[in-house]
Parts: structure tokens; sequence; C-alpha cells
């Protein structure tokens, strides 16, 4: 009687497995933004909570939970019962920078969340204005190494990902450029056309609409490969640094012990969406790349980038605070 009890019961876990991942999902799934509304991350959560809805009939439910730039919504996220109905968006500034910058912070992304897939990555955007006298990067680089103190540029902030590619290339091209740090995008782009600051480093969304309303010249982007958003910006690499590579990235993540099935059923609906043309040219708008990867290349890529970026901190003198 034991026997035919444990048999049974083993007989049951084997179907039950792969039920669950047939059932799935059973109630509404919530995408945690851990930016406010508005921003580019919540731009790309809701275009792909959106079509995941209209493609596969679920209903999925931004949350945005923003606070310690980011932090607060991958906490969330880590948290969160791990049965796949908890999913968060996390990107380069809060996956890599954030954590690199606090001296306490509410988690270790690379190891309290596991991926699902990488669903778009997002180049940098070195630009000037149309009356400057800098047309290319090595004008830039030439006054930059004539004279330290120089030359300037805007940030969104000190920390930011667009400030650290800037950081990468002057350490890289050995030559110094001083930072002015704003409170967000909007500020130093107003200043850059106000004639305050002699460059932006900025999102390529940041700057689009000025450089297609002609009052602002793209010097380079950071990708690897020119921005179909800006196909006429050379990148850093074609303009004298082979192989340069400073490209923000964002990804869907999920709590650790989430069933593999469902990370699975998650990767393959989300990368049917990730695939469709409407929805690649909907980013490209916003100055964003659709990608797809498998959890596995996503973990993989998330481990390489912030080995890179920690590094690329530390020489800069960045230090958890």
């Amino acid at each position: 009687m034991m026997f035919r009890l444990l048999f049974a019961l083993l007989a049951l876990a084997v179907v039950a497995a792969p039920a669950h991942a047939q059932t799935y999902p059973s109630k509404p799934i919530r995408l945690i933004v851990p930016f406010p509304p508005g921003g580019g991350t919540d731009f790309v959560s809701r275009l792909v909570a959106t079509e995941l809805a209209k493609s596969t009939g679920w209903t999925v439910v931004v949350d945005n939970k923003a606070g310690a730039s980011g932090m607060i919504g991958l906490a969330e996220g880590a948290k969160a019962q791990n049965e796949g109905y908890d999913i968060v968006m996390g990107q380069a500034d809060n996956m890599i920078i954030a954590a690199g910058t606090m001296k306490n912070p509410p988690l270790n992304p690379l190891n309290d969340l596991t991926p699902v897939i990488q669903v778009a990555s997002s180049p940098s955007l070195i630009m000037t204005r149309t009356e400057s006298s800098f047309r290319t990067l090595a004008d830039v680089i030439a006054a930059a190494k004539a004279n330290p103190t120089a030359v300037n540029y805007g940030s969104a902030g000190h920390g930011t990902f667009p400030q650290l590619a800037v950081e990468l290339l002057a350490q890289t091209g050995n030559f110094k450029i001083i930072e002015v740090p704003y409170k967000g995008a909007a500020p130093a782009i107003t200043d850059l056309l106000g004639g305050h600051v002699q460059l932006a480093a900025l999102s390529v969304a940041s700057g689009m609409p000025h450089i297609k309303g002609g009052k602002v010249r793209g010097i380079a982007v950071t990708s690897p490969n020119r921005s179909p958003a800006l196909p006429d910006v050379p990148t850093i690499a074609e303009s004298g640094f082979p192989g340069f590579d400073a490209t923000g990235w964002l990804g869907i993540l999920v709590p650790n012990g989430t069933p593999p099935a469902v990370i699975a059923r998650l990767n393959a609906e989300i990368a049917k969406v990730m695939q469709k043309p409407e929805v690649q040219a909907q980013l490209i708008a916003q100055g964003v790349e659709a990608r797809t990867s498998t959890p596995e290349a996503f973990g993989a890529m998330m481990a390489r980038e912030t080995a890179k970026w920690h590094k690329i901190m530390r020489d800069a003198g960045i230090r958890p605070e």
C-alpha cells in the first residue's frame, strides 16, 4: 500500500511539472518598471506589455516602482513570488551602474535575479550645436588634447551610462574632457542649445528631435554599428577607435527560483513580440533597437558588462557612496 501511494505521488509530480507550464499564466502578470512613467525605460516596458498582451491574450500590468536609481524596483522584483507572475525590466543603469555606486545596495542584481531575455539596446549620442566648430570626433579630441580644460560636455548626471561612455572614450584616447552634470537630459539639452556647454552626451532619443530640427549635430554614437535612428551619425568605432562599444541595454528578469518552464515560455513569447516589424519600428523612432536572446546569453552578457563597467568606474574614481 505504501509503495502504491509513493508511486502515485511520483507520477503526480511528473505530470504536474509540465501542466504548470501549460496552464501558465492563469492570472495577470505584473511587469515592474524601476523608473517613473514617461521615460525611455517606461516606454519600452509599456510597448512590450501591450504587444505581449495583444499576441498572447495574457493580462500584463505595468507597475512603476521608481527610486534609488532604479534599485527599488529591482529589489521589489527580487523579493516577489517566484511563480512567473512578477517580472521586472532591468537595464544597464540600474543593473550595473547604480549597483556599483552604492555602499549598501538593496540587492546584488547579478545574483538576486534570473535573466529571461534581452529586449532592446540603445547607444549613447555625443552631440553639439550645428554652429559649433566641432564637426567630427577628431575635432573634439584634438581640442581636448591641446588644452585639457578647453572642452566640456553636459550629462544627465554623474554616473549615468552616457557619461561613463565618454569616460571610457577619454581613457581609451588619453585625453581630458570636463563633465558638466545636470539633473536629467532636458536641462543638459537646454544648456547645449543655449551655448552654455559645448557638447552633450545623452540618449539618442534626447538628441534626435534637435538633430532633425537642424539645431544639433550628431558627433558620434557609442554602439559598434550605426543607429538605424540616426544612420548619418558615425560610430566612435569608425572614428578612430576600432572595437569601441558602450551600448546600453534593457531586458526582462524574474525572481530566483522561477520554474525553468515558465522562463522558457516567457522567453519564447517575448521574443515573438520583439521580432514584430511594427514593434521594431516604434523602438527605432525612440532611438532604441529591438533585441532577443536566450536566458543564458543574456546572463553571460550582463556578467561581462558588469565586470567591464565596474572597472571603468573604478579607473574613473567613481566609488560607492
